[in-house]
């Protein structure tokens, strides 16, 4: 498969602003695999095709508000930093973004809040528009990660042009999300309502956590024809042996095991064991899934609706079957299903 067979024209308002206003009332799309027939539902309508034993695999990251805007010394030049991942927590280094780079310099301070409250030094650079900050602070530990969350803003996508809400706190986040770490959301479990997870427990269904902790590099662009060649970004994740043993039993009774996101479907693809079991893990994970590729835990998944060229999209299309895939996006576009983050979702069974 090369990159050009993941083009397709998407129209810009297909594209999600905001989010449904009941968590599990988006749209639904059912793809069949076997059948190769695809149905239109509510998202709430995913509780028919899970039975008493099957195994629903949930990534419960949690978004930290990873958007930070401050002014450089000297010129009060406003500048975007986006918080990637922590370094060190002792000495408070981070890897982040800036924007606009160019302005940027190994050495420049950067103050943040109305009282300049918390301050940023810049100690290298990564990549061009990568740095390494390391914040001055004076509380303690807990009181820095305070400040830095009462400073942050959620960290919605770059494509949704308007201004962040208060509810995107809440609506930018799973209503299992335990782990923080992710500055993006695994965004198909965005769909799964407080009362449609406890119906789908009456009814038996188990729930077997990861935790993946989601990085902008899952967004970065394949800039090469052959996908082989793509580089993905490391990303960290931790698997139990508590959900081991929940997936693997429903395994060996040959019972519907679905990973809610691709985020689900990278972590349990990345440790599997020789006997084609889930096995623990705490590490990075690099893992990309792209066609061919023989999957060897799930038997379905929930994702949401991917961009163009996407290593998303390309996942899907490994799972999914690469011919009904397209036939499954040329009809979400000709009956106006909403794409992205906040769009709709499908369920390929």
């Amino acid at each position: 498969m090369k990159l050009s067979h993941f083009q397709f024209d998407l129209p810009k308002e297909l594209l999600a602003e905001y989010p449904a206003e009941n968590r599990d009332e988006s749209r639904l799309m059912v793809i069949d695999r076997k059948k190769g027939t695809i149905e239109h539902k509510m998202f709430k309508d995913v509780i028919d095709y899970f039975d008493d034993g099957d195994v629903l695999i949930l990534n419960n990251t949690k978004v930290f508000p990873a958007r930070l805007y401050g002014n450089k010394e000297k010129t009060g030049a406003r500048i975007e930093v986006f918080l990637l991942r922590e370094l060190n927590s002792e000495q408070r280094l981070w890897d982040v973004l800036v924007d606009p780079a160019r302005k940027i310099r190994i050495g420049n301070k950067l103050y943040f809040g109305d009282d300049d409250s918390l301050v940023a030094e810049v100690i290298d650079n990564t990549t061009s528009r990568g740095r390494t900050l390391r914040f001055l602070y004076d509380g303690s530990y807990e009181e820095f990660r305070n400040k830095l969350t009462e400073l942050g803003e959620t960290p919605i996508p770059k494509y949704i042009s308007r201004d962040v809400t208060p509810e995107d706190a809440e609506r930018y986040q799973t209503i299992y999300a335990k782990e923080e770490g992710a500055v993006a959301a695994p965004t198909a479990g965005l769909h799964f309502s407080k009362h449609l997870l406890k119906k789908l427990e009456i009814k038996g269904i188990k729930f077997a956590e990861v935790t993946l902790h989601v990085g902008l590099g899952t967004f970065n662009p394949v800039e090469v024809e052959d996908l082989s060649k793509h580089k993905m970004d490391s990303e960290e994740l931790k698997i139990t042996q508590e959900a081991c043993d929940i997936v693997n039993e429903a395994k060996a009774k040959k019972k519907r095991i679905c990973t809610v996101g691709t985020t689900s479907m990278r972590a349990v693809e990345s440790s599997v064991s020789s006997q084609n079991t889930l096995n623990p893990f705490d590490g990075w994970t690099n893992k990309f899934v792209f066609p061919p590729h023989d999957f060897t835990i799930p038997t379905c998944m929930i994702t949401n609706f991917h961009t163009p060229k996407s290593t998303l999209l390309m996942m899907v299309s490994a799972f999914c079957g690469h011919d009904l895939m397209k036939k499954a996006y040329a009809e979400a576009i000709k009956e106006e299903y909403k794409f992205y983050s906040y769009g709709d979702a499908m369920l390929i069974i």
